[in-house]
């Protein structure tokens, strides 16, 4: 088993209120990458939000066996953290998961 950052784009086509960003974040808290060496060492943020655009970016660990598997569990926390944001998913459109760090045990 591997603990591996993973980094979720997305768009926001419907903008959130800054109540529901607050949400998404408490909902992603127990997977931030804060806990990992390279996410102090890089000050990593759950949600990255890119000015001027409707852009962002979630940064999840997540523990796997495989990368693939790892991009599948951080989808899937950030599809449900979006859900208890009340986000609907059709308005916050993912991307695909990219593994952005590896710590292997």
């Amino acid at each position: 088993m591997s603990t591996y950052v993973v980094t979720v784009p997305g768009t926001f086509l419907d903008a959130p209120s800054d109540a529901a960003r607050e949400a998404l974040v408490r909902a992603l808290r127990p997977a931030d990458p804060q806990g990992t060496g390279f996410g102090e060492a890089e000050h990593l943020d759950i949600l990255t939000v890119y000015p001027g655009t409707p852009a962002f970016s979630l940064k999840l660990e997540v523990e796997a066996d495989t990368a693939p598997a790892a991009g599948e569990r951080a989808v899937g926390l950030a599809t449900g953290a979006l859900g208890t944001a009340g986000i609907p998913a059709e308005s916050a459109p993912l991307g695909e998961p990219v593994i952005t760090g590896l710590a292997t045990d």
